[in-house]
C-alpha cells in the first residue's frame, strides 16, 4: 500500500484506513469487482506513441494483465466480476498483421480469471476490427446482462450479426440486491467502428467536422472542445434514451447505479481531449437521477478522480500500457451498504467513495 504524498492524499489515505478498520469491526462486504483499463497488448518491442511524448509497454501489458488476473484469483473474496474498460490490444496490430492471434493471447489469460469479464469497446477495438467482428467474438460480454428483471423487458437496438447495424453495444446487470451496473458505448456515434454507408457514421462525421477543421481528425491543436478528435465518440439520442429508462426504473427500486464505458464524462476526472463528444449529456442524465453513484472509464492513461456537484464518483483508470515493469495499474472495488471502498495496486490510488444521497 503505497503511501500518501500530499495533504490531500493524506486525508483520503487516514479515511481509507479508518473504514477498513470499520469494515473489519462487523460492516457486511456485499461483493467486490475488478477494475482494469487500456492494456493495448501487442508482440512489440517498447516504443514511444505517434506524437513521441508517451512510452508504451506493449509485451509487459500481457504480463501485467496476467497477474492482475493472479492476483484477483488469489484474494480471499474472490471478485464477482472484472470491468474491462476497452482497448485490450493495440491498433499497432493491424500493421503487424497481428490482430486476431493478440486477442487470442489476451483471451486466453483471460480465461484463467475466475471472475467473469464484462468487456468494453474502445477505439483500439474498432482500429482492429469491425463492429460485425466484435459481435461475434469473445469481446462481446453481452450474454452476461440480466435476462429475467422487469428493466430488460425495455429493449434497445442492442449488438445483432448486422454489419450495417446502427445499434450500439451497452447493457446493464445485477450482481447484488439493489446494485445495477450499466455498460455504455461512448462510440455510438464514431467515424470508427462504423461503415462508411451508414448514418451514424455519415452523422457522425458531419458532427466531427464542424467541431474539427484540422485536416488531421486526430488532431485537437486550436479547437475550443478539444474532445472532437477522431479517436473519441459519443452517445446517440437513442442511447441515452434507453439509459434514461433503466435509470428511471433504479430510482425507482431505490437501486444505485454503476456506470461505465471507455470515454470519461466529466472534465475534473481526465485531460479534456479524453472526453465523449456529448459527455455533458450523458453527465447531465446521469445527475439527474439519484440512483447514479459512480461512473468509470479508461482512455486517459494518466487516470483521474473528482467528486462532482451531484454526489457521483467518477473515476478514470490508469493505463497498462504505460505501467513499466515493476509497477502495476488495476484495482478491486469492495461493495458495501453506505460505501465503496477502491484499493488501487501500483498508480492506482485508494479511496473512500460514499454514496450519494437518494
Amino acid at each position: 500500500m503505497k503511501s500518501p504524498d500530499s495533504s490531500g492524499e493524506q486525508e483520503i489515505y487516514s479515511e481509507f484506513l479508518e473504514q477498513e478498520k470499520v469494515s473489519n469491526d462487523g460492516m457486511e462486504l456485499y461483493f467486490t469487482f475488478g477494475i482494469i483499463a487500456d492494456v493495448q497488448y501487442a508482440d512489440k518491442a517498447d516504443s514511444y506513441n505517434f506524437t513521441r511524448t508517451r512510452k508504451r509497454y506493449y509485451r509487459q501489458s500481457l504480463h501485467l494483465l496476467q497477474s492482475a488476473i493472479e492476483e484477483w484469483n488469489k484474494e480471499a473474496k474472490v471478485p464477482s466480476f472484472v470491468l474491462q474498460l476497452g482497448d485490450v490490444i493495440d491498433g499497432i496490430n493491424v500493421q503487424l498483421q497481428a490482430s486476431d492471434v493478440s486477442l487470442q493471447r489476451v483471451l486466453n489469460e483471460v480465461g484463467k480469471s475466475k471472475a467473469a469479464f464484462h468487456h468494453v469497446w474502445g477505439n483500439h477495438e474498432f482500429y482492429n476490427f469491425s463492429r460485425n467482428y466484435l459481435t461475434s467474438s469473445q469481446l462481446n460480454s453481452k450474454h452476461l446482462e440480466d435476462q429475467q428483471d422487469s428493466v430488460s423487458k425495455t429493449r434497445h437496438k442492442c449488438v445483432s450479426d448486422d454489419s450495417d447495424s446502427e445499434e450500439y453495444y451497452a447493457y446493464h446487470f445485477c450482481p447484488f440486491e439493489s446494485f445495477r451496473f450499466l455498460m455504455v458505448d461512448c462510440y455510438d456515434l464514431s467515424i470508427i467502428g462504423r461503415k462508411p454507408s451508414s448514418k451514424k457514421y455519415q452523422d457522425s462525421m458531419k458532427i466531427l467536422k464542424e467541431k474539427n477543421p484540422n485536416t488531421d481528425l486526430n488532431s485537437p491543436e486550436g479547437l475550443l472542445e478539444n474532445q472532437f478528435v477522431q479517436f473519441n465518440g459519443g452517445f446517440s439520442k437513442e442511447q441515452l434514451e434507453w439509459v434514461n429508462g433503466v435509470l428511471t426504473f433504479s430510482d425507482e427500486n431505490h437501486e444505485k447505479v454503476v456506470i461505465f464505458g471507455h470515454l470519461p464524462i466529466h472534465p475534473d476526472s481526465t485531460d479534456t481531449v479524453c472526453l465523449a463528444w456529448n459527455y455533458a449529456e450523458m453527465l447531465s442524465l446521469l445527475q439527474s437521477h439519484t440512483c447514479a453513484v459512480c461512473y468509470i472509464a479508461g482512455h486517459d492513461h494518466d487516470g483521474g478522480y473528482c467528486l462532482d456537484s451531484h454526489g457521483i464518483h467518477h473515476i478514470t483508470l490508469q493505463g497498462i500500457i504505460e505501467t513499466p515493469s515493476g509497477r502495476h495499474a488495476f484495482g478491486t472495488v469492495q461493495v458495501y451498504e453506505g460505501s465503496m471502498i477502491l484499493k488501487g495496486r501500483g498508480s492506482v490510488s485508494n479511496r473512500v467513495m460514499h454514496y450519494r444521497k437518494q
